[in-house]
This record gives structure tokens, C-alpha cells and sequence, in this order.
């Protein structure tokens, strides 16, 4: 008890410290945050960090994003309630869980089975009944639950994958961040229109390679990409 009393008031701390400072103020958003415990998304020995502003590893090579960084992404989507959303990169599945209740369904799909295997668990012991989990290659997106109102990018990748493109129903909303380094990556948000997508820029980013057939092959660096400026 005494512990979810002490994560309740750091989930506070952090929403009312760092993510409403930067911009995010749709009341719906920070309502989602108070929802999801992050601490559920981590390995145990980083769970006392689970309410800091900082990403965390979650095994595999990968990360939870830092909770601001979350929040920026969600809000850039202006889901009402009615939409069908597609989630590349599960990870941990904490950014499925803020999507559960901003959305009516939720796809998400992860090339990696081990986390696949363990944010689906977490989700459904979390009762986020209207997320679909699925292991594979994301940057082919999920034809067959196709068109999206909404995609969002959680790896960086070296290009728009057309088959997101092909998916996103036109007006829907993508966000991604883009680069083919760690640290030269813009963070996009784009509207459909026609066959195309219009693409504003957010926020410089630092997120995880997105592996794949239109992300980076097989034949790809991991080491390279961490490396390069």
C-alpha cells in the first residue's frame, strides 16, 4: 500500500513537472497517464524510477521512452475516442496502454517475440481489452486491420515506410521519428492527403533503429547507428 501511494504522488510530480510543461495539455492525454502504471512496464529493479522523466531498458536492447516524450506523441495524434490506431514498436506496451483508453481499438506489433510475448501478458493483466498484440515486422504494418485513422512510429526510421503510408486512412495522422543515426533524428508529424502524406517537424529524438523490410534490413549496423553523429 504504502508503495502505490508513493508511485500515485510521483505520477503526479511528473505529470505536473514535466509532462504539462512541454505542451501537453489535452485533458483526455493526462487523463490516460493517471490510468497506466508505468512501474508495471519495467523490470523490477528499475521500477523506482518508473515515475522519472528518462527512458528506461526493458531488455532485448530496448527502451520504455521517456513518459514526456509519450505524452508529446499521443497528444499529436488528437484521438477523440472513435479511432482505430496502429502501434509500430510494442516495446514494453506502455505506449498501448495510454492509446487503450484514447482509442476504440488498438493494433500494435513488435518484431521482437520475448517483448511481444511480455507486454501482451502486462496488457492484458491491465484489462486494456481493446489492444491487439501481434510479433512482426512493423515497418509492414498489419494489412489486413487496415486503414488506420492513426500510426504511431515508436523506432526510428530511414524513411517513410510506404505500406504505412498505403494503410493510414486519407485525413488520418502518422507520427515518426526519422534518421539513420541516434542522434539525427527528427521527430515528424503527418496528415494524409491524396497519396500523400504532409509532414511537419516536432522535436529533435533519440529512439531505437526500426527494424525491418522498409526500415533498416538485416544487413544493418545496430553498432553503426549508435555510434554514428
Amino acid at each position: 500500500m504504502k508503495n502505490q501511494k508513493n508511485y500515485k504522488k510521483q505520477l503526479t510530480e511528473l505529470i505536473e513537472n514535466y509532462i504539462k510543461p512541454l505542451g501537453v495539455t489535452d485533458s483526455r492525454v493526462i487523463s490516460a497517464f493517471r490510468k497506466v502504471p508505468r512501474h508495471k512496464f519495467v523490470p523490477a529493479n528499475y521500477q523506482k524510477d518508473a515515475y522519472l522523466d528518462i527512458p528506461l531498458p526493458i531488455g532485448e536492447g530496448q527502451t520504455i521512452s521517456q513518459p514526456s516524450l509519450v505524452g508529446v506523441m499521443t497528444q499529436a495524434l488528437e484521438l477523440k475516442g472513435r479511432e482505430k490506431v496502429l502501434e509500430v514498436g510494442t516495446g514494453s506496451g506502455f505506449q498501448a496502454a495510454i492509446l487503450s483508453h484514447l482509442a476504440k481499438k488498438v493494433y500494435t506489433i513488435e518484431i521482437i517475440g520475448r517483448l511481444a510475448d511480455k507486454a501482451a501478458k502486462t496488457l492484458k493483466d491491465l484489462h486494456c481489452d481493446n489492444v491487439h498484440a501481434e510479433i512482426g515486422d512493423g515497418s509492414q504494418g498489419l494489412p489486413e486491420y487496415a486503414p488506420y485513422d492513426a500510426i504511431i512510429v515508436t523506432a526510428a526510421s530511414n524513411q517513410i515506410p510506404k505500406p504505412l503510408v498505403d494503410q493510414l486512412k486519407i485525413g488520418g495522422k502518422i507520427i515518426i521519428p526519422v534518421g539513420d543515426s541516434l542522434y539525427g533524428q527528427q521527430l515528424k508529424v503527418g496528415k494524409k492527403v491524396g497519396n500523400t502524406i504532409k509532414f511537419i517537424d516536432i522535436e529533435p529524438v533519440a529512439f531505437v533503429p526500426l527494424r525491418g523490410k522498409f526500415g533498416f534490413d538485416q544487413n544493418f549496423s545496430q553498432s553503426k547507428f549508435f555510434s554514428a553523429t
